[in-house]
């Protein structure tokens, strides 16, 4: 294919490096944050609306490149890194051979020839086949070796014929000569086109925060729902921060400044058809309803690298989550007889400790495990009234 102009898109990585759009599309304007901030995002280069090469930036200014010959199959991967010239070198260049169409959608690859470049312009080819048809069941990104292989190749070779300039944000020319390696000729001039995204209404916004703590039956969609309040204990808090955090990793927590003291503890049970879960837990500080909500973030994070209902959240990896002060510590080996297993008959569980010392209320998070956010509720003053984690059993308008 000969092209002139290239359509630029934006998204998040790419993940399946497959289909013709970004399955998670954002904003130019966002990409060029994320990119300023050093954080990952993903541009595809699409010409006559066939996808021509996939573009990652990753975390520490390392590129991946993917790119799609004429029937738009993802052919070939290239990892950039930076290099002591400036530029960037090119150290590996896998390609692949498929017999067929389904065995391209299924990675299973014939032939994979890896290109290894050295920082000073040593090269190795390592050429591998998959044998018999089937044998290989791994993903071709997965892969790294196959049932046989020939000799490895290696030479010397000009290390500047495996760089190339490190582009600047929206620059994506850089990467136009890759695409003649898939059989794509760039004209004398490449105009790019950005494809315009709507930058949306930004990130998870608290809306229907206070309705998953209002009792009450409701008909949805999926069938009768209920919201039931319950108790869950005093929380106390010495050291004037609140976490929140998976009891299990409690290393990373999410902080709130709060005043020091008791403080109830309260869980949203939405009861369906299909069982109950803890659709969110409260704990209160101040006995009188927010004026507004806040997500409540790290000093590093910054809602304007968000996309549409994105957001940061608390980590959750052992399907619990708790409200602790941020000095408590935990003994990770009594957590299975003193938490975990408790918490398959109950919904929360108090690991307590001698006053004056904090203690810890855990319950169980949702469905599972995930990231959820954390809102705090301020008051007219400014004050915190409570700290919510919502794990979004309801929707933004507060139904099921």
């Amino acid at each position: 294919m000969i092209f002139d102009s290239l359509d630029v898109s934006y998204g998040e990585m790419w993940g399946s490096y497959r289909g013709m759009t970004h399955p998670d599309p954002m904003s130019r304007a966002l990409a060029a944050r994320k990119h300023a901030a050093g954080m990952d995002y993903a541009v595809l280069l699409s010409a006559r609306e066939r996808p021509l090469a996939l573009v990652e930036y990753w975390p520490r200014r390392m590129w991946r490149v993917y790119l799609f010959d004429d029937r738009s199959w993802c052919m070939q991967m290239i990892d950039l890194k930076p290099h002591s010239t400036g530029m960037l070198l090119a150290q590996r260049n896998t390609r692949w051979q498929f017999s067929s169409e389904q065995e391209h959608s299924s990675g299973k690859w014939n032939v994979q020839e890896t290109t290894t470049v050295s920082a000073d312009g040593q090269v190795e080819v390592r050429s591998e086949f998959a044998g018999p048809r089937g044998a290989s069941t791994e993903s071709l990104h997965d892969r790294t070796s196959g049932p046989s292989s020939v000799p490895v190749r290696r030479f010397a070779a000009p290390v500047e014929s495996y760089l190339c300039p490190v582009p600047e944000f929206g620059d994506w020319q850089v990467f136009a000569p890759f695409l003649a390696q898939q059989g794509h000729e760039p004209a004398t001039a490449v105009v790019l086109t950005d494809v315009s995204v709507d930058e949306g209404s930004g990130p998870l916004r608290a809306t229907g925060i206070e309705q998953l703590f209002r009792p009450g039956a409701s008909d949805t969609a999926d069938g009768p729902v209920s919201v039931e309040p319950v108790d869950a204990g005093l929380l106390r808090i010495t050291s004037g921060q609140l976490a929140v955090s998976d009891p299990g990793w409690i290393s990373d927590p999410r902080t709130v400044a709060v005043p020091p003291g008791e403080f109830p503890v309260t869980l949203s049970l939405l009861r369906t058809t299909r069982g109950v879960n803890v659709a969110a837990a409260r704990v209160t500080f101040l006995d009188v309803p927010p004026r507004e909500w806040e997500m409540a973030l790290s000093p590093d994070e910054d809602l304007g690298l968000l996309g549409e209902g994105q957001f940061y959240g608390v980590g959750v990896d052992t399907g619990t989550a708790a409200f602790m002060d941020a000095t408590r510590t935990v003994i990770e080996d009594q957590l299975d007889e003193d938490l975990f297993i408790p918490l398959d008959s109950h919904f929360s569980v108090e690991l307590p400790s001698p006053e004056p010392e904090p203690n810890l209320i855990a319950f169980r998070a949702g469905q599972g495990d995930g990231a959820y956010p954390v809102w705090i509720g301020r008051t007219d003053d400014g004050q915190v009234g409570c700290v919510v984690v919502d794990f979004q059993l309801h929707s933004a308008d507060g139904g099921e």
